[in-house]
């Protein structure tokens, strides 16, 4: 009984949370309504020329909605910081446009920007990550991540809401794909699916240090590489091969690649069982 009363007060300690975090729904939704606002033909919700100001409004009053719990750790009037995003979305729009229009060209498999905008997931945590990363540089906090992770469940991309990523950004693929908070990746970089940008340890007294790899201009990376390291500097114009493991830095115009040997032999001549049950 003792048990049982000790592990009720517990939770009725725990309570409080609820009143000083945002709506996890909430959040959720307003990614959704705000891409949906860009981007109609994602969502299928069409917005007629003379709702666009209106749509507008509701959204700004959704963002205010959200950030109401988090108003003592606003830096600036939480009104402040909901007028500072919403005059940064026509910028964050042409950038989505630009990252649409590269994937395009550059995935033999497009057939046109709308395919991308409605159904490839790298534009989709691309979009989310625009916005989540206006946040906070805003200064919010909790609900960017609220964001991003809601991508990452829709998609198995998973971009921390810090990361500094330029224009055009192309994401393949994209599954399994983890991009970390302070991870800096400059404009026309291409990004391809189980990739890792991390850090070589994950010590709590290094939170406010630059932990993740910088990837500047142009560069491209391939499928299972993985780079780490705060002062890891992958210079411009640089492949990354497959499966490669960096924690040190390269130089421009450099091609790092991982060298295996795949055997391939007849299965009548060998006598070790081919059929493994395990």
């Amino acid at each position: 009984m003792h048990n049982t009363q000790q592990f009720l007060r517990r939770l009725q300690e725990h309570q409080h949370l609820t009143q000083v975090l945002p709506s996890k729904a909430k959040a959720h939704r307003l990614v959704d309504d705000i891409i949906a606002f860009l981007f109609p033909i994602r969502m299928e919700r069409g917005v007629s020329v003379d709702q666009t100001e209106v749509r507008l409004e509701q959204l700004k009053l959704q963002l205010h909605e959200s950030l109401l719990p988090l108003v003592s750790r606003l830096a600036t009037p939480l009104g402040t910081v909901v007028d500072h995003f919403f005059l940064e979305l026509p910028a964050i729009y042409e950038e989505l446009l630009k990252d649409a229009e590269t994937i395009e060209k550059f995935d033999p498999a497009a057939t046109s920007v709308e395919e991308v905008i409605v159904a490839y997931p790298g534009f989709y945590a691309i979009a989310v990550h625009r916005l989540a990363h206006q946040a906070v540089k805003l200064g919010v906090p909790i609900l960017p991540r609220m964001m991003s992770e809601y991508a990452h469940m829709q998609t198995g991309i998973d971009i921390h809401p810090g990361a500094s990523i330029g224009s055009p950004f192309f994401i393949d693929h994209g599954t399994g794909i983890v991009i970390g908070e302070t991870t800096i990746i400059g404009n026309n970089a291409k990004i391809y699916q189980g990739v890792t940008l991390g850090a070589l340890s994950v010590q709590k007294d290094h939170a406010n240090m630059k932990r993740h790899p910088t990837i500047e201009d142009n560069v491209i990376i391939y499928s299972g590489a993985t780079i780490l390291g705060g002062q890891t500097v992958i210079r411009h114009d640089s492949v990354i091969g497959g499966n490669v493991w960096l924690t040190e830095s390269v130089l421009p115009y450099s091609v790092v690649y991982h060298k295996s040997e795949v055997h391939v032999r007849n299965e009548k001549y060998i006598n070790e069982p081919s059929d493994f049950i395990i």
